[in-house]
């Protein structure tokens, strides 16, 4: 497969642009061909799944035979768990920090957005089993890359943070770092390239997808340390009969060693012409 290397990131940009990246809601992503409601007791069923399309190689946005589609590795794992139900699978493109919002209001059935398990995020929502682990890396400009090698080398530093997130948790813990939390990626990269940030913390998926796609930023040798039990769907709290079968799926992906798959081929795509 043939690669396209780095990419400026006005380009990457224009293609944000363009599809209304993490602030339209995109509904037009669908597979199947079915009506009705998820969890409902007809035979048609629609699951609408939250995300926030911009961390490749989780979910993000490709031309596809000409057409903008949302793809990654989640929306793999989701486009499943709808099959699995025999439900139209409905994506809805949204803000990272307003997922489990959408969620607990009903607006989204299930979100999956390379969420991280936290105490506070169980108490709020229904979480599934664990179906991926990432480790956490610290991206900076080339030129950076020795300067801020340690955890210690980012005290007192600017900070590009994405709200809402548990890279953002860790940020505040470094002494004396300023933080500039924003909502979308992009703008944290624009933010490093054009020096108003030092650093930003990022998915280790996500930084690599970066990196290679963006020229001039580099993941350093600095190794964030987080509490992290891994990634999981959300649901809505008290809605048992999806969260099982969310979980039913999960173990039977994960047995087939269907997820491997999906992250290799999402990451193949994510740097693809």
């Amino acid at each position: 497969m043939k690669t396209w290397g780095k990419l400026s990131l006005g380009m990457l940009l224009a293609v944000g642009l363009m599809t209304g990246c993490g602030t339209n809601n995109n509904d037009d992503n669908k597979t199947a061909a079915s009506n009705g409601n998820a969890g409902s007791e007809t035979a048609a069923k629609t699951l609408t799944l939250g995300t926030s399309a911009e961390f490749p190689p989780y979910e993000f946005h490709k031309m596809i035979d000409g057409k903008d589609t949302i793809v990654g590795f989640d929306i793999e794992i989701a486009k499943d768990i709808a099959a699995d139900m025999g439900a139209e699978l409905v994506i809805r493109d949204l803000p990272f920090d307003s997922l489990l919002n959408e969620l607990s209001s009903g607006r989204v059935d299930i979100v999956i957005s390379g969420l991280s398990y936290t105490p506070k995020r169980a108490e709020a929502v229904g979480l599934s089993d664990v179906y991926f682990k990432a480790e956490q890396a610290v991206v900076v400009r080339e030129a950076d890359k020795d300067k801020f090698a340690t955890m210690d080398a980012l005290k007192n530093t600017k900070i590009g943070i994405q709200t809402g997130s548990i890279q953002e948790d860790i940020a505040k813990e470094i002494e004396g770092a300023k933080l500039t939390s924003l909502t979308k990626m992009t703008e944290i990269v624009m933010q490093l390239q054009s020096n108003r940030v030092d650093a930003s913390i990022m998915e280790g998926p996500v930084a690599e997808s970066f990196v290679k796609n963006v020229k001039g930023l580099v993941i350093t040798d600095a190794k964030p340390v987080v509490e992290d039990d891994g990634y999981v769907i959300g649901v809505k709290k008290g809605n048992t009969e999806l969260l099982d079968q969310v979980n039913t799926t999960l173990k039977r992906l994960t047995a087939d060693g269907k997820i491997e798959e999906y992250v290799s081929a999402a990451s193949d795509l994510s740097i693809s012409k």
